[in-house]
């Protein structure tokens, strides 16, 4: 396993930390999940994307990895809080499936499934911009390497998707979930 990112805390009001006013700790505040977060499995969740008021909850996850699927930059303020953190991100530039002209890519899926098997990505947080669409198919496809029904499978897209489900579906359906190549030697235990 890798060694776990070196963290430093940033504490309103402390004299002897910085008081970093992107991503302080703030003592007696709620933690505020992300848009649509929800545990995928032990060490894997998926969420919108998060903002300033989220930080301190995703701290409490323990994260290790972010893969981040839109073609936009971060934000600064999300690009330090990721540095500060000393996450590792994995970003592939995608947009969703917009019928008839734009298709996820199989290999992008493909690859970042590879590196969701890998338990020394965890705890990892895979997020698009609103947790819907793009993560709904990667989750949908790892949900068929899990052997799921596809009935199953489609019920728990749904439930974060809302609208637009056509050609996700019918992505899911069709990726070939056998050609993702995990080592066993580091795959999750619930797989």
């Amino acid at each position: 396993m890798n060694s776990p990112p070196q963290r430093t805390r940033h504490i309103v009001g402390s004299n002897n930390v910085d008081s970093c006013p992107i991503c302080c700790e703030r003592p007696g505040f709620p933690l505020v999940p992300p848009l649509n977060f929800a545990m995928v499995a032990p060490g894997v969740y998926r969420s919108g994307h998060p903002n300033r008021q989220n930080f301190s909850f995703l701290r409490k996850l323990g994260l290790r990895t972010i893969m981040y699927f839109a073609m936009e930059d971060y934000p600064p303020e999300m690009q330090h809080f990721i540095q500060h953190e000393g996450l590792e991100v994995f970003h592939y530039r995608m947009e969703g499936n917009k019928e008839p002209f734009i298709e996820l890519n199989p290999e992008e899926i493909t690859d970042a499934l590879t590196k969701l098997l890998d338990e020394k990505n965890h705890p990892v947080l895979i997020h698009c911009l609103k947790g819907k669409h793009r993560i709904g198919c990667l989750v949908g496809c790892l949900r068929k390497i899990q052997r799921w029904s596809m009935t199953s499978i489609f019920d728990e897209y749904r439930k974060f998707a809302d609208t637009k489900v056509l050609a996700d579906q019918e992505f899911i359906e069709t990726f070939d979930h056998k050609q993702v190549h995990y080592d066993p030697k580091y795959q999750p235990e619930w797989l």
